[in-house]
């Protein structure tokens, strides 16, 4: 038999190895800064502030609880102060959940009701905790009430510790003591902190001699002395936290905590506010 032998046009050639380029490393994706980040070029007056915020200004056009979107912005607004050099502690309220003294208005024992308001602010500081995390603050809370599982014991070189570390440390429980409001917790922790100044954000800009949603002709204060806000009686913040700011002569600034970029606005000393001072 005749072997046959394939025409030399019917061979194929190897194909030749391909060599392919690396690929270049993928550049890792910009986080979006928030949309209220504050102007470029911004140096905070006051360096490590202590913010209150009441339970109210959590709830956005809700009537009770948790507005996460509210949350979420008031959230972005610290991350903002944060970037332009302030250390920031926080105080916040529980009167979106519950307000001790209505408990007691109510017929429950005072010393009960205020226990459950202590626990509806832990409610809150794990719910900005939760967001602040979220967008990459790193974060400690730190009960007045022992509550191991979920957040850490008060202790104060411990919250130093934490505050020179970068991290925003939210104070929950109030004093942990009942008959005491929020507002005095948070005057307490601004002593214990060393803080420059007691920032209280509020659902308007500042104080008033009258409530400027229901009076159009309600004179708005920028600047007021401890002793004037305790004489005229002006419902800033009680007088107990008033007289301990007073005695270690921390100023208190009043701010409505709604407005894009307040909280770096207000600790670089712009915007709208009421100053509360020793000398006006």
């Amino acid at each position: 038999m005749k072997k046959t032998t394939a025409s030399k046009s019917s061979v194929k050639p190897a194909a030749k190895p391909v060599l392919m380029a690396p690929k270049a490393p993928a550049k890792s994706a910009k986080k979006p800064l928030p949309k209220s980040a504050p102007k470029t070029g911004m140096k905070p007056k006051f360096k490590r502030v202590l913010l209150k915020i009441s339970g109210e200004a959590l709830m956005g056009d809700q009537q009770y609880g948790q507005d996460m979107q509210t949350i979420t912005r008031i959230c972005e607004d610290i991350k903002g102060a944060l970037s332009i050099g302030a250390e920031l502690c926080l105080v916040v309220g529980g009167g979106n959940i519950f307000r001790g003294i209505q408990g007691a208005n109510n017929g429950m024992e005072r010393a009960s009701a205020d226990y459950m308001g202590m626990l509806a602010t832990v409610l809150n500081a794990l719910a900005i905790q939760n967001r602040l995390e979220s967008i990459g603050v790193e974060t400690r809370v730190l009960s007045a009430i022992s509550m191991m599982q979920i957040c850490e014991p008060y202790i104060r070189r411990r919250a130093e510790r934490h505050m020179e570390r970068g991290r925003v440390v939210i104070f929950a429980a109030g004093t942990g003591n009942p008959y005491f409001t929020t507002d005095t917790a948070a005057a307490l922790r601004a002593n214990e902190m060393g803080c420059d100044l007691l920032m209280k954000g509020t659902q308007v800009d500042g104080v008033y001699d009258a409530d400027p949603r229901k009076d159009k002709k309600a004179k708005h204060f920028d600047r007021l002395t401890y002793h004037e806000v305790l004489v005229r009686d002006l419902k800033v913040m009680d007088a107990a936290a008033i007289s301990l700011a007073r005695e270690n002569q921390i100023p208190i600034m009043v701010f409505s905590i709604h407005n894009p970029n307040s909280i770096a606005e207000a600790v670089c000393g712009k915007g709208k506010f009421t100053l509360i001072t020793d000398k006006k």
